[in-house]
């Protein structure tokens, strides 16, 4: 059998079993192209050009190949095993319910702090275009509409998500149209900057490794979102072939998407320019070249970015939600399913979310901020716990059913050990600086009461599965 071809039987797993089949491989391939474009990218990279300078380039390529290396892995194992649950799935077959626990209703917990997030952050771009309407508003509509939308069918989700990631993956490709023309001086009224942005002003790295490391920390929690692609793909029409096409292309999509638009930046515009923090870097860059009415076509595509976050999230949260509770990890009509949906799922991943914006406004100075430091490192445990799955699931499933290995992870077990490494370095990296040690810190609170209460409710699952044996002998 080739690489490419999916087995005739999979292991649905027992909460797709309801789950509808309504994303077509477009949706699925265009959320996948999609995932990698986020606010995080077209405004959060700002604060990474501001500490490492030209060298925010490498920082985008070391943790880009860890990212690349995460979801070859995560591919490995949903593609053999597609699921709603995706890694928390695998962290349950790989290491025990406890971990399946842990990594799934954490990553719950992390989207539904995110959408709020997002909210928050497309309504202060509304209320900058209409002067004088309450944010509240805003965020209510928002909400609402990305709420009905999940409510309904799940092609609704997938049509949303396609435009959006097309408009997206659209305003990308023409910047970097755009950037690279103006590299070669071939723009009209541009002249080659050739390496004077790089190599000056302080030199390639101007604030030394230390620069380095902060833009670091801010390029991998810029990756975020990939996962989403591996949840979709169980309610796919061809989630095997889905997952396999969505990883081989990975590589590209990260390369150019992040690491080549870092690179146009920097080589154009100088890297301490005030405009690249206070206004964004792909708005600096923009209005450095004059393009006309440059900050509102940003906005615009930001806003693009936020709304399509927020769906996808309210969408992740939602099946993952449904997926604990299938496997008896959670409240059991939260995995109520009507119509292929699971309805109870969405309202409740989107009421949280909204709560998140009311503590915005409440307790902006302590609670909310207690929530922000606590999703600060989700993602890298998250990533942990695939690696670690990964490991263990690899050599059984090369014993068990080595044809459902349709993607396999490069140099195994070495690149999946030396990605393991890679993590425990930025957790290290992470305890070095203030900030990003307070959110490590909420991160490793949450990640333990979660294990504590999965491991508690293993061993009573445990314990009554004994005493039923017993009683029946």
């Amino acid at each position: 059998m080739s690489r490419t071809t999916a087995p005739a039987q999979v292991d649905q797993q027992a909460d797709d079993a309801t789950l509808t089949h309504g994303l077509k491989q477009r949706h699925l391939s265009m959320i996948a192209l999609g995932g990698v474009i986020g606010a995080g990218l077209f405004v959060g990279s700002g604060a990474g050009i501001a500490a490492a300078g030209p060298s925010i380039v490498v920082a985008y390529a070391l943790s880009g190949l860890l990212v690349m290396l995460v979801m070859r892995m995560l591919g490995e194992m949903s593609a053999a095993n597609p699921a709603s649950g995706s890694f928390s799935v695998h962290a349950e077959r790989a290491i025990g319910p406890w971990a399946g626990f842990t990594a799934g209703w954490a990553f719950w917990f992390l989207l539904c702090v995110a959408v709020g997030l997002e909210a928050i952050g497309a309504a202060g771009i509304m209320t900058g275009w209409f002067p004088g309407t309450p944010e509240w508003a805003w965020v209510a509509l928002f909400m609402l509409v990305f709420c009905g939308t999940n409510l309904a069918a799940v092609k609704n989700f997938g049509e949303f998500e396609f435009w959006f990631a097309a408009l997206k993956v659209g305003a990308i490709v023409l910047f970097l149209g755009i950037g690279v023309l103006a590299v070669g001086g071939v723009l009209p009224g541009t002249e080659a900057p050739g390496t004077a942005n790089l190599t000056g002003d302080g030199g390639f790295m101007p604030n030394g490794t230390e620069g380095l490391i902060v833009g670091l920390l801010a390029s991998v929690f810029a990756y975020g979102g990939l996962e989403t692609v591996t949840i979709a793909a169980a309610e796919s029409e061809h989630p095997v072939q889905g997952v396999a096409k969505a990883v081989r292309t990975a590589m590209w999509r990260i390369a150019l998407f992040y690491v080549g638009s870092m690179a146009v930046i920097v080589t154009l515009v100088p890297w301490d320019e005030k405009a690249v923090a206070e206004k964004g870097p792909y708005v600096a860059t923009l209005d450095h070249l004059g393009i006309p009415a440059a900050g509102e076509i940003m906005n615009v595509v930001v806003l693009v970015a936020l709304l399509s976050a927020m769906n996808a999230n309210i969408y992740g949260a939602s099946r993952m939600a449904c997926s604990l509770v299938a496997r008896g990890q959670g409240p059991k009509a939260l995995g109520r399913i009507f119509g292929g949906v699971p309805r109870i799922a969405v309202a409740v991943s989107s009421v949280f979310g909204f709560l998140c914006v009311l503590l915005s406004y409440w307790r902006p100075d302590d609670v909310f901020m207690w929530l922000l430091n606590t999703i600060g490192a989700i993602i890298l445990v998250v990533w942990f716990f695939i690696a670690v799955s990964q490991l263990v699931l690899r050599r059984r499933t090369e014993r068990e059913a080595p044809e459902r290995l349709v993607v396999k992870m490069w140099l195994f077990p070495g690149l999946t050990l030396l990605a393991m490494g890679g993590m425990v370095t930025v957790f290290a990296l992470m305890l070095r600086e203030e900030e990003t040690r307070l959110q490590l810190l909420g991160t490793g609170i949450l990640t333990l009461v979660l294990a504590v209460i999965g491991f508690v409710l293993q061993k009573r699952r445990e314990s009554r599965a004994t005493t039923g044996a017993g009683t029946a002998d």
